[in-house]
């Protein structure tokens, strides 16, 4: 059996993996930082009665927290993906699973994808690139990579950007969302808007509510740079730099999207912690999902994962504990303010 830091240098199809795990990739700015809340010096409530629970894809999570979609279609993403499951399960939070184009044009890669065993009762979301719908996919791809993990939902990723950057990148966008939403009408399970990290408008959120597309993933500015990322792949670093920081904040998108009626929001992009979970739900995200916190983890050990978890879940609920605030609902009307720049 090869070791995990064996798989990272010589997998070539472990590269995204192995650059997302360099801090390098990461956003140099952290936007939830400039987000405040006040303190409550007399919660009237006792620590251990707080409530953490809610509600997603008529399943009942322990946190509100989505350890969102990173990887699969290797032996490494098979190994990380396990991990995931595995804690997920135990800690009763939502999971989804990286990109599934590999294993429709691979049929060999959908056992790295196929977990449900390991997570036989959390929101497990499937994964396809949206662009894919002018590339030849169609409703039957999506039901196949629905019915392929036994999936919850299907997360349609939206990254133009990543794919104006990356080498053999796919960039015919032209006439996506309906296609999208002939999606979202086809398929037996909810569908998921999801950008990779440049966030989503509050015009961009209308449209895709108004195709039936009312699960919104903002993964906006803050967190891991696809641009960087892809760049580096390229060899064109400048041009990682320059993209590094395009788009909208995770916090501004969780506001935008806020004022669209009867949309579930997942606030991602730039979480690194328990308190920007607070503040993502009190901004008005009903989640709040994480990636890179969890994949140096995930390489190691299911228990490292759940750990990574706990210590999430520990940080919110002493924020709430802080805030007087005893469950999630209450947390969403709690003030929050954005600091001014001087």
């Amino acid at each position: 059996m090869n070791s995990s830091k064996e798989l990272l240098t010589r997998d070539r199809k472990a590269e995204h993996i192995r650059l997302a795990l360099e801090e390098r990739m990461q956003s140099a700015s952290h936007p939830f930082e400039r987000y405040r809340f006040g303190h409550e010096a007399l919660p009237d409530l006792d620590f251990d009665a707080i409530d953490l629970g809610t509600t997603f894809l008529g399943k009942r999570l322990s946190a509100p927290l989505l350890v969102s979609c990173m990887t699969g279609g290797t032996e490494l993403a098979a190994r990380i993906n396990e991990h995931l499951a595995e804690a997920a399960q135990s800690r009763g939070v939502a999971l989804g699973v990286g990109s599934q184009r590999r294993a429709l044009e691979d049929p060999a890669q959908a056992a790295t994808f196929q977990v449900r065993h390991r997570a036989p009762t959390i929101p497990l979301l499937a994964n396809l690139g949206a662009v894919q719908l002018n590339y030849g996919y169609g409703v039957d791809h999506c039901r196949r990579v629905v019915d392929m993990i036994e999936a919850d939902a299907l997360v349609l990723h939206l990254n133009p950007l990543q794919e104006a950057i990356q080498p053999e990148g796919q960039c015919e966008f032209a006439g996506l969302l309906p296609k999208m939403e002939a999606v979202a009408r086809g398929l037996p399970v909810p569908v998921i808007a999801k950008e990779v990290g440049s966030g989503i408008s509050e015009a961009t959120g209308r449209r895709l509510a108004a195709a039936g597309i009312t699960i919104l993933d903002t993964a906006g500015v803050g967190g891991t740079s696809w641009a960087r990322i892809e760049a580096s792949r390229a060899n064109d670093h400048e041009i990682g730099e320059l993209f590094a920081g395009w788009g909208i904040e995770t916090p501004e998108s969780i506001r935008a999207l806020r004022r669209i009626d009867g949309v579930t929001i997942i606030g991602s992009g730039g979480l690194r912690s328990g308190v920007d979970v607070a503040k993502a739900i009190a901004l008005g995200a009903d989640l709040g999902g994480l990636a890179q916190p969890f994949l140096e983890a995930a390489v190691d050990s299911a228990e490292q994962v759940g750990r990574r978890i706990d210590r999430v879940v520990q940080e919110l609920k002493i924020a709430m504990f802080c805030l007087g605030a005893p469950n999630l609902p209450t947390l969403k009307t709690v003030p929050i303010r954005k600091e001014t720049e001087t």
